[in-house]
């Protein structure tokens, strides 16, 4: 079963809400799904993103294919250079100390 990281939508007409899941690639959209992962609302300025970053690095190692969309979100949270860090066979204390630095690094660009 080939499973892929996407965007289920919700919410009503007009006002677009968004979770994220773990579905197989066969399923239909908003169709059934294996676990939930976190939420996206662009209704918000700026959007809310919450993601359980544990879980979608389980699904990412186990061979998981995120969508497009999903994954510039991922990028934006960080979640990709995480793996990235994994696959280079980095210990967990380092990886959480690249992905500090990076996320006071890009909270600084964002002031400016």
């Amino acid at each position: 079963m080939a499973v892929k990281l996407r965007l289920r939508r919700d919410g009503r007409r007009h006002y677009a809400f968004f979770h994220l899941v773990a579905a197989d690639s066969r399923a239909p959209r908003d169709g059934k799904f294996i676990e939930k992962l976190g939420y996206y609302n662009p209704n918000t300025n700026p959007p809310q993103i919450q993601f359980n970053h544990e879980r979608i690095l389980h699904w990412l190692q186990k061979g998981a294919q995120p969508t497009e969309t999903v994954r510039s979100l991922l990028s934006r949270e960080g979640i990709l250079l995480k793996l990235h860090l994994w696959r280079k066979g980095k210990t967990p204390e380092e990886i959480e100390a690249a992905y500090q630095a990076w996320k006071t690094q890009k909270l600084a660009t964002q002031k400016s």
